[in-house]
């Protein structure tokens, strides 16, 4: 059957087109390195791309693949490229999209690590990377040079929640002849699809929502088009940073509640969000379903749902944040987010701390900025677990 051609909850238990030979309910987990070839003939075949056999689980393995069509159908993409963790995808994107004296354009407030990594190692070999604030797409076209071969977006950006237009981003991009790149972790396929709005490529940490579970740690490349498919799957390869068949299985298992986990949550995070607006100790609140929200009309347009992951700044400043943080008990204090269960953590110390402090000024990562995933706990504890901790400052 053509699974492609279901809606997005059915994909979710039946995409990607796997059919195991023994009948199978659930995808196995091929827990092993190599596969042994029927004839040296089929064995040359295979390495030489001629055949579609299994060779080698660094270079490909049947619960992986059976992952990497899911989510690809979920994107809308050509196919996809499963990876060891969320930072083993991006470091696959910069390394097959960009070389020596190319420059990027990226996000301000992205993910603390993404923009580290580009800064402090990438630059050794004379990439170039501007920051800018997204929002607005003329700080983009400001910021293209003649070197400029990509353009990078996340949105909701992490932690800021501020939201960029993609469609705005892919006409640009196309008219300047760039690769549009999004990561797409705060959303998930299920809330927004950036290939469908003209992004070239999409990635994500699968550690968060597509997993949901806290337990394991993935990444996950799509593309729109074979020939990108080609390039970023051989420098996965040659790489090493493949995902492990036992982890491909796990993340299988908890994609298939995806829409479920991100409902249920998402009706309690709109709730959460206009309790902490409406608290006389809260300065500021970051929701994309609140009208405040400076891109809340956009939010609606481009996005299915406004997520489950908040902002917000208490009058206190960093130490009201601390009080806070040291007296919730039904969320966990600890990084990550997308999981089943509430987390609340301090990007400015925490997840962007090496980021510097004058970048961080600059994109709003301020240090009276709470940072929290809303999970599938009900909404009335995590309203007064966040009640109970606001009454100590």
């Amino acid at each position: 059957m053509d699974t492609k051609e279901f809606e997005f909850n059915s994909k979710l238990i039946h995409g990607g087109g796997y059919t195991d030979v023994f009948g199978s309910a659930t995808v196995p987990i091929y827990q092993t390195s190599t596969f042994a070839f029927e004839s040296a003939a089929e064995g040359a075949k295979c390495f030489n791309g001629e055949s579609e056999g299994y060779i080698y689980t660094r270079i490909g393995n049947p619960t992986v693949t059976a992952l990497e069509k899911l989510i690809a159908e979920l994107e809308n993409g050509y196919d996809g490229i499963a990876t060891s963790s969320g930072m083993a995808a991006i470091t696959t994107v910069y390394m097959a999209l960009l070389s020596s004296g190319d420059h990027i354009i990226s996000t301000d407030a992205v993910y603390g690590p993404s923009r580290c990594l580009m800064e402090n190692h990438f630059s050794r070999f004379k990439v170039e990377a501007t920051y800018v604030n997204t929002t607005n797409i003329e700080n983009i076209e400001r910021a293209i040079k003649p070197n400029t071969k990509v353009l990078y977006i996340e949105t909701p950006a992490n932690p800021t929640l501020e939201i960029t237009d993609l469609a705005a981003c892919a006409k640009l991009a196309k008219e300047r002849k760039l690769l549009l790149v999004v990561d797409n972790t705060f959303c998930s396929p299920y809330l927004q699809k950036p290939l469908d709005l003209g992004a070239d490529v999409v990635f994500h940490s699968m550690t968060k929502f597509i997993n949901g579970h806290a337990d394991v740690v993935a990444g996950m490349i799509i593309t729109k088009e074979k020939m990108l498919y080609d390039k970023l799957r051989s420098m996965m390869i040659i790489m090493g940073c493949n995902i492990d068949p036992h982890q491909a299985y796990l993340v299988h298992r908890g994609v298939k509640t995806l829409s479920i986990r991100i409902r249920e949550a998402q009706n309690s995070a709109m709730k959460v969000a206009e309790f902490l607006q409406a608290h006389p100790k809260v300065a500021w609140v970051k929701y994309p379903g609140l009208p405040s929200h400076p891109q809340y009309t956009l939010a609606k347009k481009q996005m299915t749902g406004f997520g489950t992951m908040i902002s917000f700044g208490l009058k206190g400043g960093f130490e009201a944040a601390k009080i806070v943080m040291d007296n919730v008990h039904l969320a966990f204090l600890a990084v990550s987010l997308g999981g089943i269960e509430s987390l609340i953590q301090h990007p400015a110390s925490m997840t962007h701390s090496k980021v510097s402090k004058e970048a961080k000024a600059k994109c709003g990562i301020t240090d009276d900025l709470i940072r929290y995933s809303v999970g599938i706990e009900d909404v009335k504890d995590i309203i007064k677990d966040l009640t109970t901790a606001l009454e100590k400052v």
